[in-house]
């Protein structure tokens, strides 16, 4: 029903298996999520199949064997959805996590959302 929760799914558990990748199916909105977990550090790097049917993620882990995702949540739902404006952008483990969101300007960290003084929905939470 949600194949935003399912990735999230899928990443948390890959993590957890200690899986080097792990593949979802494709969607814009996915790839623009995986873009922003990219650039805060989260994953290691994510390919689009050529038929851009898939997209296969590499996880990310700290030289002791250890995730460097540690929670990642779903925030807002499908039958739930979670809306903040620009002053209440939520501060993530006190500013050591990303919460992702989707804006008027695109999917982004909370700390660009906070830079460009833009508020949206908030898609989920990683640290």
């Amino acid at each position: 029903m949600d194949p935003i929760a399912d990735m999230l799914t899928i990443i948390r558990n890959g993590c957890r298996a200690k899986k080097i990748e792990v593949t979802v199916s494709y969607s814009r909105l996915k790839t623009e999520i995986l873009r922003v977990l990219l650039e805060d550090g989260f994953i290691n790097n994510f390919t689009l199949d050529s038929k851009k049917k898939k997209i296969t993620i590499m996880l990310k882990y700290a030289k002791n064997g250890e995730s460097v995702i540690r929670n990642l949540e779903r925030i807002s739902k499908c039958s739930r959805r979670v809306y903040v404006s620009k002053a209440e952008i939520p501060y993530v483990l006190g500013g050591l996590g990303t919460a992702i969101l989707t804006t008027s300007a695109g999917v982004l960290s909370d700390r660009e959302a906070r830079h460009k003084r833009i508020g949206g929905e908030i898609i989920a939470n990683v640290y």
